[in-house]
């Protein structure tokens, strides 16, 4: 069904409650990193041009809630003023007023005194013990302090939140330009791919990705499965895997992927090795099935990422989520960069990455553009590929 988005309101002079991803990763005052703003700007310039009062809601880190002495150092952590500043420079012709708290007299009369035109940035929702716990008072109160709501952090609408649920539970509301187009891209991928459809996973557990590749066999033409996970699949072949990571309980559940999947499974046919993690003394690539004891595997090798760049040649449709090794080492790095280029350099293919790593490993490769959607959220396109309803888009009124 298709969803409402922000051009099917009428917003000007109106007071919208705009969620956005502002968790962006910083040390002390300073944003390393301000992607997820500059994600969200398409939505928020659109409702400034129209004349709208925004109020924007983010949360940033995480506060734990249960030891009052983490609280407090939790919140000086993840306090939104940098974000207020940078956003504030991204907008040089708008008003951004950061307020300093998330309820009471401050944040009404700051939204109240709004003109049109103007931002107001909310103090981080995650102050809230209730935040996360979707309290229905603290719901209904951020409500009270809008008349629309828009829904455009991706990356947080698989949390059934107070600000991702509660908020639209009582207001008119629709999807922001960033997550309609996440839901263009990763929905012609999941209903409607052009095909062949290729599917490339990766990342540290199968226990992460059961449910995805589960869904992603019923759909893709091939699911290739690379990274920490494969391990568990060799043990389940009977294979020695040295010190490699290992699900012992999801043996027999990669025991059961490789039955159905047959000819569609994609296992790497030989991986890069070293007797050490931190510090390794010796390292080679070795074929899967002749990991020697005290090895760890960490990569992929050679021979994979010809036989993956095989599986992918031709492809329309690519799904990838997940590095292919420990590709923050240069000298574990050459399995990933690997499956990077050969989908990057693919002819009329959707190519979309789903989030995390694997995200931050084109970004620094410097293959990003050549990728069709970056998705801005790991685990909410993570589950949406698991063919699971998000409860942050479910809530969002339909056309």
């Amino acid at each position: 069904m298709a969803k409402r988005i922000v051009t099917d309101l009428d917003v000007a002079s109106k007071k919208v409650i705009v969620r956005v991803d502002f968790n962006v990763p910083h040390k002390g005052d300073v944003i390393t990193d301000d992607n997820r703003i500059q994600a969200a700007l398409p939505t928020i310039n659109y409702l400034l041009e129209k004349g709208a009062k925004v109020i924007l809601l983010s949360h940033l880190g995480k506060v734990n809630h249960k030891e009052p002495e983490k609280t407090e150092a939790d919140k000086a952590k993840n306090n939104m003023a940098p974000v207020a500043k940078r956003l504030q420079e991204l907008l040089p012709n708008n008003k951004v007023t950061f307020v300093n708290a998330t309820r009471g007299e401050e944040l009404e009369t700051a939204i109240n005194n709004m003109q049109d035109g103007e931002v107001v940035l909310m103090q981080n929702t995650r102050y809230e013990k209730g935040e996360s716990k979707n309290d229905p008072e603290l719901g209904a109160y951020w409500a009270s302090l809008g008349d629309l709501y828009v829904s455009d952090a991706f990356g947080s609408v698989h949390r059934a939140h107070a600000s991702t649920v509660g908020i639209p539970s009582h207001l008119p509301s629709a999807v922001g330009f960033l997550i309609e187009k996440e839901l263009k891209y990763l929905g012609q991928a999941l209903d409607d791919p052009a095909r062949p459809f290729v599917a490339v996973l990766g990342g540290a557990k199968v226990s992460d990705k059961i449910a995805v590749i589960e869904n992603l066999l019923k759909i893709a033409d091939k699911v290739i499965v690379g990274g920490g996970m494969a391990y568990t699949f060799y043990k389940a072949k009977g294979w020695n895997v040295g010190t490699s990571l290992l699900e012992e309980d999801k043996v027999e559940v990669a025991k059961e992927f490789m039955a159905k999947g047959g000819d569609k499974l994609v296992l790497p046919v030989d991986t890069v090795v070293a007797n050490d993690f931190d510090n390794p003394t010796d390292v080679k690539t070795v074929d899967c099935d002749k990991i020697p004891d005290g090895y760890m595997g960490l990569d992929i090798g050679p021979k994979t990422v010809e036989l993956f760049t095989k599986e992918l040649a031709g492809a329309k449709t690519v799904f990838w989520n997940g590095p292919m090794g420990v590709f923050e080492k240069e000298e574990f790095a050459k399995g990933t960069i690997g499956v990077c280029k050969a989908i990057a350099s693919l002819d009329d293919c959707m190519s979309v990455i789903g989030g995390g790593d694997s995200a931050s490993a084109a970004k620094n490769l410097g293959y990003a553009d050549k990728f069709t959607h970056i998705s801005t959220g790991g685990g909410a396109s993570l589950e949406y590929m698991e063919g699971k309803e998000l409860p942050g888009i479910a809530i969002i009124e339909e056309k």
